[in-house]
């Protein structure tokens, strides 16, 4: 057996019987097969240059203030107010309920940056007026967590930024550009990003289409739906954060060479598209602040304590990563990533089987890896093999957060989300499971149709 593979197998193995079996956290269980990895390599003398690898990454710290502005929305519920604005628009069609999931949960879960706490919060509105317009429980437990998690492929999601560094590791190792700069900019890489998100949320309403058909959904009832009027008096400074967000990325997008350039200069330009990542992260975090209408939830001692309540929702998210990165450093330096690749180049298939191939196998690696951890050790590599197929290497690494993190928040027994929408939905487990088949189908499908590069997507 290859090194590559027999090492892979031992990471699996590892987190597999700790998270799965011991039902230890998954950070835990991603360190715990990097202490066994190290161990099993003898490279224990090279630990420090592995964790100098994973917290060097300055996209990391982008990460974190991303994860830290989505406590501040979350906690502050500014965004709440959008939701109801969604729900009032939304609720008056047929299955209107199942829409309004799609929507506010695409929005909301990437705001909140967690898929399960996503389901929760948006489920406890949405799940309960699907049930009473219709909507079997297994039904709308799966609406509501297979919406939630695009969030995951949807910027300003931390996986993002993972999906980002992939890129610029692979466009260094390409020799396309000197280590330290970027292959493409903040804006654009997000503009492709939010192509790639439009096509699975209008494949997730065509789903919610297709199902209200076959069990007869009814339209929500009127007692349930908010007035528009009063919806839009109260939540439209929540309707603002989209554009807070997105607006400089997509200034970035169009007027980089044409205003930024001349005015900044291409050095200066470059840093700027740079520093989006963090200023956005902060400024969104301000405007909540501001904006929120019980100041006692945001003086300095509230948003100390948010904080601190919300460690637990930081530290797993940045320590999964983190460790990612230093298992990703040592499955380069033991030359791991340069076996699989030629072993994926070796299956002689192509463009088209090489896809299956990658969309299949990060979907059964996600059934106990986390997306993160999954784009930060194998992003790299497969951007290489999908771009010597002819598939287009922005895409490729679009698509990552996609291909790892979404299908891992989907698929059973890492789908947290599923378990979270039965929770809600109090829906029995065989039936949640064997409906979630379709959406973990269609969502595979889609990844292969998007790949192919058989769709337009905006900004390529």
């Amino acid at each position: 057996m290859p090194s590559a593979l027999l090492y892979l197998a031992i990471m699996l193995a590892a987190i597999i019987v700790w998270f799965l079996l011991l039902k230890r956290p998954v950070y835990e269980a991603v360190l715990i097969s990097f202490i066994i990895l190290l161990t099993i390599t003898g490279t224990w003398g090279k630990v420090g240059q592995y964790i100098d690898k994973g917290l060097s990454t300055s996209l990391l710290y982008s990460m974190t203030a991303f994860v830290a502005m989505s406590i501040i929305l979350t906690k502050t519920k500014i965004i709440d107010g959008a939701i109801a604005v969604i729900l009032a628009l939304l609720g008056r069609v047929t299955g209107g309920a199942g829409y309004v999931s799609v929507v506010a949960s695409s929005f909301m879960g990437a705001l909140s940056g967690s898929g399960p706490g996503n389901v929760m919060a948006t489920g406890s509105i949405t799940i309960p007026a699907m049930k009473r317009s219709g909507f079997p429980a297994e039904l709308a437990a799966n609406i509501e967590s297979n919406s939630s998690y695009l969030g995951n492929m949807i910027p300003p999601s931390g996986n993002i930024v993972a999906a980002m560094g992939a890129l610029t590791a692979w466009a260094v190792g390409a020799g396309l550009i000197p280590e330290g700069e970027e292959f493409i900019s903040q804006g654009q890489f997000w503009i492709v990003m939010w192509g790639c998100s439009l096509w699975f949320i209008l494949q997730r309403l065509v789903t919610v289409f297709a199902f209200c058909k076959a069990y007869k959904v009814k339209p929500m009832a009127k007692e349930d739906i908010p007035s528009l009027r009063e919806t839009l008096k109260k939540g439209w400074q929540g309707l603002l954060l989209p554009i807070i967000i997105l607006l400089p990325f997509v200034l970035d997008y169009f007027f980089k060479d044409s205003f930024f350039t001349g005015r900044l200069g291409a050095s200066g330009a470059k840093n700027l598209s740079s520093a989006l990542l963090i200023f956005i992260g902060g400024l969104a975090s301000i405007y909540a602040v501001i904006v929120v209408k019980n100041k006692k939830s945001v003086t300095p001692n509230a948003i100390a304590k948010m904080f601190a309540d919300g460690v637990k929702t930081i530290a797993p998210a940045i320590g999964v990563c983190v460790i990612g990165y230093m298992i990703g450093a040592m499955f380069t330096d033991l030359k791991v990533t340069d076996e699989m690749l030629t072993f994926m180049q070796g299956l002689n298939v192509g463009r088209f089987g090489l896809v299956l191939f990658i969309c299949l196998i990060t979907c059964l690696l996600g059934m106990v890896i986390p997306g993160s951890s999954l784009v930060a050790i194998f992003g790299p590599v497969f951007i290489t093999i999908l771009a010597s197929k002819g598939v287009n290497a922005t895409l490729a690494a679009a698509m990552l957060p996609c291909i790892c993190g979404v299908m891992c928040g989907i698929t059973p027994p890492l789908g947290l989300g599923m378990y979270a929408g039965m929770s809600l939905a109090e829906s029995e487990f065989g039936k949640t499971f064997k409906n979630n088949l379709w959406w973990v189908a269609l969502q595979f499908v889609m990844e292969v149709v998007v790949l192919m590069g058989w769709l337009p997507i905006l900004g390529l």
